[in-house]
C-alpha cells in the first residue's frame, strides 16, 4: 500500500472524500490554483486490490456537463472499469472551461489543475501506475477537445489519448459555448484562437509517441473539424485511429464510442505491460 493507516486517516479528514475503495466513489479535491473545491467521480474495479497498481483513464465531460455526466449518461463504464481492470476518473471541468488555463480569466486554470493537482491527488490516494504508460485521457465534445489538448501538450503525462465528437478546431465557432469569455474575441485575438485549439497543437506531435483514437458521427456538427483533424494527422504522418460512422452529438453515440475507446486504451496498457 502507498499510504500508512495514519496517512489514510489524515487524508479522509482533510480531503473529505466519500470512499468505498471499490465501485463508484465521489471525491473532492482542493484546487490551490483556483482556490476552490472540485469534485470527481472515481470508478475502481470491483476487486480493487491495494497490493496492485492499475492504469487510469481520465474521462472528460462536455459543455454544460459536470463530474457526474459520464456515470449518469453511460453507466456501463462501471462494468468496463471492472472488465479492463482500470481506474476511471471523471473530473469536473466546470460547465464551459474548455480545459484551458484562460489567458483572460484568472479564476479558470483547468490545465494547471488537471496536471499539477488532480493527477497527483489520484496517484497519491489510489493504487495507480504513476507514469505516462499507465494514463489515458478521452472525453466528449468540449471534453474531446480537452483530452487531446491536454495530452498533446503533456506527452510526458499521458501515454494514449482519444476524443469523441470533439470540438477539435474551435476557430469556426467564434460565438459559441462562451469560448470568447475565456480567450477574448476571435477578431481581437486570432492567433490565440488558433493556439488554444487542438489543431494549433499538432506541431508538438511526433510519430509513434502518442497513440490517438478519434470518433465522430457523420451527423455531428463537429464532423467537418474532426475530418480535418484526421486529414492533417495523416499529412503529418502521425499514426491514429479515426472512425466516422452514422451518429449525432448524442449519448447514444458516446455510449457506443466509449466502449471502443476503453478497449483501445486497454490494448495499449497490455502492450506496455508485455514489453516490461
Amino acid at each position: 500500500m502507498k499510504k500508512s493507516l495514519l496517512n489514510a486517516l489524515v487524508y479522509i479528514l482533510l480531503a473529505t472524500p466519500i470512499l468505498s475503495f471499490a465501485g463508484v466513489d465521489t471525491v473532492s479535491t482542493h484546487s490551490a490554483i483556483m482556490n476552490k473545491e472540485i469534485k470527481a467521480v472515481v470508478i475502481t474495479p470491483k476487486n480493487y486490490d491495494t497490493s496492485k497498481e492499475y492504469p487510469v483513464t481520465y474521462l472528460l465531460h462536455g459543455y454544460s456537463g459536470n463530474y457526474a455526466s459520464w456515470i449518469k449518461g453511460a453507466p456501463q463504464i462501471e462494468q468496463l472499469a471492472d472488465l479492463y481492470q482500470m481506474i476511471i476518473v471523471s473530473p469536473d471541468g466546470n460547465f464551459d472551461s474548455w480545459y484551458w488555463d484562460s489567458p483572460t480569466n484568472p479564476d479558470s486554470k483547468y490545465e494547471t489543475y488537471f496536471i499539477k493537482e488532480l493527477i497527483p491527488f489520484i496517484d497519491e490516494n489510489y493504487e495507480t501506475i504513476p507514469s505516462k504508460e499507465g494514463r489515458a485521457i478521452t472525453g466528449l465534445s468540449m471534453g474531446g477537445h480537452g483530452a487531446l489538448y491536454l495530452a498533446i501538450r503533456h506527452q510526458d503525462i499521458f501515454g494514449v489519448a482519444g476524443s469523441q465528437s470533439g470540438g477539435v478546431d474551435i476557430t469556426p465557432f467564434p460565438e459559441n459555448w462562451n469560448m470568447k469569455g475565456y480567450l477574448g474575441t476571435k477578431s481581437e485575438f486570432p492567433e490565440r484562437w488558433k493556439e488554444f485549439s487542438v489543431m494549433g497543437q499538432l506541431h508538438l506531435l511526433s510519430k509513434n509517441n502518442l497513440p490517438l483514437i478519434i470518433h465522430c458521427g457523420t451527423d455531428d456538427f463537429f464532423y467537418q473539424v474532426n475530418l480535418k483533424l484526421h486529414e492533417e494527422l495523416t499529412y503529418l504522418n502521425i499514426p491514429h485511429s479515426f472512425t466516422s460512422n452514422p451518429g449525432g452529438h448524442t449519448w447514444d453515440y458516446w455510449r457506443d464510442s466509449v466502449q471502443y475507446q476503453l478497449l483501445f486504451f486497454n490494448n495499449y496498457f497490455k502492450g506496455i505491460a508485455q514489453k516490461q
